[in-house]
């Protein structure tokens, strides 16, 4: 996907279209101690074991893996303005293998 290096965008500090500089950063990952993570490891903690727990009877959160995860990472853009050098980032990433600024 090939993206523009300045493009005209709507500044909220200038509060007026004005031409930004594109950047593209590296995605930050989820965190370990994130809701969804703390919560699949508070499921696997309780009454663990092996055979006769039924839906507890699962292996330890190091051995688990999510299925069904995604094969492409959403892109991070930054745009900056040029007139007061304010940083805004993207709304919505677009998902894609490669990123190129043209």
């Amino acid at each position: 996907m090939k993206i523009p290096k300045s493009m005209m965008r709507l500044c909220k500090t200038c509060k007026k279209h004005t031409e930004h500089k594109v950047a593209q950063n590296k995605r930050r990952t989820a965190s370990s101690l994130s809701l969804g993570s703390k919560y699949r490891a508070r499921k696997r903690g309780q009454a663990r074991g092996v055979g006769g727990h039924g839906k507890y009877s699962k292996p330890a959160v190091t051995k688990f893996k999510r299925t069904g995860a995604k094969t492409t990472k959403k892109t991070d853009l930054r745009y900056t303005c040029n007139i007061c050098k304010k940083i805004s980032c993207q709304a919505v990433g677009i998902r894609s293998k490669h990123v190129e600024l043209i």
